[in-house]
Order: structure tokens, then C-alpha cells, then sequence
């Protein structure tokens, strides 16, 4: 369901509205909401639903995630601009991974009144969500295009984002070979560590407080923002993406939101091949530890594969290259993926994020 007809506003201004109901809140993000570039959304927010025009040469990407509190973020712990940044960040990532940029974002959220509205002088929940989550579309050139909203008696955040790459191009994770050499982006458990940290100060202010309800926001120190940060708010790996896309480098790609242990075992079953990965050659984030970095989830990296004859730069639009492992025939009775260490070689179990386990 698109956003109903509501006269626009001058965008990334919040609009002062009287009655607070639905058609107001959706005025606000109508009002806040980029215009899509020309050529790639027609018509966005305001009709029943949008229109997307794709080059002649061109496939279309579709990813779709889902954000609840109490499960991928927690009121108290995550500042609002937070969980917008995050929200967007986790399909971006999705995009990034297959190769394709941006095309637009459809949003639909789901709250409780008293975040959607806001006392005299300070901006709601809602704003401050919409300050991080078009803070991050602009940066990425991904127009917020249409969605929904409704009241809810818990939030949810479910991004729809649609993405183009050339026909023929996109990343997969199936296009792996025995032979093919095994890299990620960045560093690896910064996240995790992050959020551990998160987790340490909530439980000191509990034993302050003997009682805390979901609404008390937990306050970061200042000191620990850029310690936070790859938590918070994950930069997702677009123009590395597109890059190995382009170039047709990499044999296959995955992003690493659930942790490389499990996202690697996912690539590996899907290419029906077997992974060796180096623990010294890992680069692991300089807050984490080494089990952060193997199962820790939403670091946002790309772990991709190429063929050994491929000759790839040590960075890649600024972001480092690290070669990690090699993949091999799948044999029985042997792990699909594991792990070369300083006592000697053993298999790597997937324990990174898993719904329902």
C-alpha cells in the first residue's frame, strides 16, 4: 500500500501538524522523503504505487528485511536515528552483496502512539528514526519511494529496497569453484564487540536502578561513540560491491550479517564446495576478539570469492581487502568449513545468528 496523495512539503524540514493523526505522521515523511533520481524512480510517494524504470541492460534487485524491538534492536539500547540507520543498512548490505546499487526504499513501520508523537520542543521517535534512516538513504542515493504505517503495540520496521545490476552480473553465492581464494571487506567483529559493550552498560545501570522499563533509554558515554559505531550504525559495502561486479572478479559474494562462521556456510552449501579459512590472516576488528569475529553477525562485510588467477587491489574505494582462506572440493566425512589455527586444523561450526535455534 503506497502512501496516500498529501501535498508535499520543502523536504528533510519537519512540518508542524495539529492533530497528529495517521495522515499527519505520513505528511512528515512524505515531507522529509528524497525525490528518486531521474530515470530510476518515475513516481514515488503519493500514488497507490510507485513507478521504477530500469536501463535496457539492467535487472532488477529485490530484498526485503525485517526489523522488531526486542529481537534486532532494543528501545533502550538504540538511540532512534540508530535503528533508522540500521534499518536501511541491512538491505543496502543485501544489494551490496549481489553488486547492484540502489534504486528506492519502501518503508512500512509499525508503533506505539507515544513514538510518533513528540513533546513540546523535542522531536518525536519517529523524526529521529527518519534523521538516520535518510541520513544513510542520501548517502547511498536511495530515494524513499512509498510504504505504510500503522499503530502498533510494539515497533517494527520492515525495509523493502530495490536495486539494479547488469544482466548477467550480479553476484551470487552459488558461482564458487574448488581453487577460488576467499576474502572479506573491512575487519570483522567490531559489531559484536560493540554490542557486548552495549549489553555491559545496561546491566551496570541495572544494578543502579532496580527498575527499568523499555521506554529508559540507556545514555552512551561519549567517550565510547566511535567503539559503538560499527554497532550502531554499520556502513554497508555498496561501492565495493559494484565494483566486483563490474569487473567480474569475484565468483561469488555473500554479506556477513549473521556471522562469517554461519554467512560462509551458506556460500559453501550453496556453491557445493568446502572452505579452509587462515585464523591468523582474519582482520579482526581491534575491539573484538577472535570469536567475535568468526560468529559474530552484522558487520556488513562482503565475504567473497575469486579465482586464484585474479589479481585484486588490497583496497577497494577505501576499503581494505583481506585475502582469508581457499575452497576446495566438498568430501565426505570431512567439515564443510574449517579453520587452520596455531595447535593445527579444525572444523568451524556455524554459530552466528540463527532464528528459531
Amino acid at each position: 500500500m503506497g502512501y496516500p496523495q498529501i501535498m508535499p512539503s520543502k523536504p528533510h524540514q519537519p512540518a508542524t501538524f495539529t492533530s497528529g493523526g495517521e495522515l499527519d505522521l505520513l505528511a512528515r515523511i512524505r515531507a522529509r522523503a528524497r525525490r528518486g533520481r531521474k530515470g530510476a524512480v518515475r513516481l514515488g510517494i503519493g500514488d497507490d504505487c510507485a513507478l521504477l524504470r530500469l536501463a535496457p541492460d539492467e535487472e532488477l534487485a529485490l530484498t526485503t528485511d525485517l526489523s522488531i524491538s526486542g529481537r534486532h534492536f532494543r528501545l533502550a539500547w538504540h538511540p532512534p536515528e540508530s535503528i533508522g540507520h540500521r534499518t536501511l543498512a541491512r538491505g543496502l548490505s543485501d544489494l551490496a552483496a549481489m553488486g547492484a546499487r540502489p534504486i528506492a526504499a519502501f518503508l512500512s513501520l509499525g508503533l506505539p502512539r507515544e513514538l510518533a508523537t513528540s513533546a513540546r520542543g523535542k522531536k518525536s521517535w519517529l523524526d529521529r528514526f527518519l534523521d538516520g534512516f535518510l541520513s544513510l538513504a542520501d548517502a547511498y542515493e536511495t530515494p524513499l519511494a512509498g510504504g505504510d504505517l500503522a499503530e502498533s503495540d510494539f515497533a517494527v520496521a520492515d525495509i523493502v529496497l530495490t536495486g539494479a545490476v547488469q544482466h548477467g552480473k550480479a553476484l551470487l553465492r552459488s558461482g564458487a569453484h574448488p581453487g577460488d581464494l576467499l576474502y572479506v571487506t573491512g575487519s570483522l567483529g567490531g559489531a559484536a564487540a560493540a554490542l557486548a559493550q552495549i549489553k555491559t552498560l545496561d546491566a551496570a545501570l541495572k544494578r543502579t536502578y532496580a527498575r527499568r522499563d523499555d521506554m529508559e533509554r540507556l545514555r552512551i558515554p561519549r567517550r565510547l561513540a566511535e567503539t559503538l559505531r560499527p554497532h550502531l550504525f554499520p556502513q554497508p559495502r555498496i561501492a565495493q560491491g559494484i565494483w566486483l561486479a563490474k569487473r567480474s572478479l569475484a565468483s561469488a559474494a555473500v554479506d556477513i550479517s549473521d556471522g562469517l562462521s554461519t554467512d560462509l556456510a551458506h556460500l559453501c552449501q550453496e556453491s557445493n564446495v568446502a572452505a579452509v579459512i587462515d585464523a591468523a590472516a582474519l582482520p579482526v576488528h581491534h575491539s573484538a576478539n577472535l570469536r567475535q569475529a568468526l560468529h559474530g553477525g552484522e558487520d556488513y562485510e562482503l565475504l567473497f570469492t575469486a579465482p586464484a588467477t585474479a589479481r585484486l587491489p588490497g583496497a577497494i574505494e577505501g576499503v581494505a581487502v583481506t585475502r582469508i582462506g581457499r575452497l576446495s572440493r566438498r568430501r565426505a566425512g570431512m567439515p564443510v568449513v574449517a579453520i587452520n589455527t596455531s595447535p593445527g586444523r579444525k572444523p568451524l561450526t556455524a554459530q552466528g545468528w540463527q532464528h528459531f535455534s
